[in-house]
């Protein structure tokens, strides 16, 4: 599919409701009835082993065992999944090629202003996976225990909170930047482009908002303090950690039509099988089931929330 396709010729792309927030699937259009005839590359902009990547190889081998083909994961990281985001963008429209989206790209759309890509055009989302929820940790040495707490202190001290994040637009960071406009704290952001764990294991940094999966064993053993969790709801496996929004109401931080119908229709089965959401919810992702219409309107919804968290906040790409 070059970019510059009709409307009904978008590719398809795997979105993984991640994060933010949560992220879901989405294939281009191609004419084939008895799709897939041959294997189904899935690309995906990050490195193995983080949550986008883990959770797509699930649901690769679920679609394999599902649809006699193959769904092999290709691991394209960099450029903040820019670079995987491009190379499906312009791939054959014929519903091979399928982009793990996450809520990187929705907050990308606006964040970087020279992509040779429109994520809303180019790209059709097919079906959601799941939403993966935040959760907002403070070294213990913070003297809050609550998100009412963490608020108040953010207060007395302003600029004296730093959260960090794996980089600038990064659903961490703008989860950050929500919270700060929606409650007029002074929180001093600190991008990273590696591991900022240590530094909040340390102390050298208060606080940051990241995967349940990967603060939960920190919580665990008591090294790490959990305030709340971005969703809407409660996570299964942080089940006495409340909700952000139970104190801040309204907050929440989580992408042929006969293809994009055959996919939808097996993400929904995969992800009703009982071994694969149990997995899905060990990793502190929630499975998320929509139509195709509702996976679309998902993705141009939270496109335009993130860009405007983006704008008000002035964010600018590194």
């Amino acid at each position: 599919m070059a970019t510059h396709d009709p409307p009904l010729a978008r590719r398809a792309v795997l979105r993984l409701a991640a994060g933010a927030a949560a992220l879901p699937l989405v294939p281009r259009v191609a004419a084939a009835l008895d799709y897939p005839t041959r294997p189904v590359r899935i690309v995906c902009g990050f490195v193995a082993g983080l949550i986008p990547d883990v959770a797509a190889r699930m649901i690769a081998q679920a679609l394999s065992a599902r649809l006699g083909q193959q769904f092999v994961v290709d691991n394209r990281p960099g450029a903040a999944t820019n670079i995987a985001t491009e190379m499906v963008a312009r791939a054959e429209a014929d519903g091979y090629t399928v982009l793990v989206l996450t809520s990187s790209n929705t907050t990308n759309a606006t964040l970087y202003t020279n992509l040779k890509f429109d994520l809303l055009r180019d790209l059709v989302p097919v079906a959601t996976t799941f939403r993966s929820a935040l959760v907002l940790t403070i070294n213990p040495a913070v003297p809050v225990k609550t998100t009412p707490e963490f608020i108040a202190y953010a207060k007395a001290n302003p600029g004296r909170i730093n959260y960090a994040s794996p980089g600038v637009g990064t659903l961490p960071h703008v989860a950050g930047e929500l919270l700060r406009a929606m409650t007029g704290i002074d929180i001093v952001h600190v991008p990273y482009r590696g591991n900022y764990l240590p530094d909040v294991l340390s102390g050298q940094v208060q606080a940051m908002f990241s995967s349940v999966s990967t603060s939960l064993d920190f919580i665990t053993q008591g090294r790490l303090r959990a305030l709340g969790v971005t969703s809407a709801q409660r996570a299964d496996v942080l089940r006495d950690v409340p909700t952000i929004a139970e104190t801040v109401p309204g907050y929440e931080a989580y992408t042929p039509a006969e293809i994009v119908a055959t996919l939808n229709r097996a993400i929904n089965a995969v992800l009703a099988d009982p071994p694969l959401r149990a997995r899905l919810i060990a990793l502190g992702a929630d499975p998320l089931v929509m139509s195709v219409p509702e996976a679309a309107k998902f993705v141009a919804d939270e496109t335009t929330k993130w860009g405007k968290v983006i704008r008000d906040a002035g964010i600018k790409a590194e």
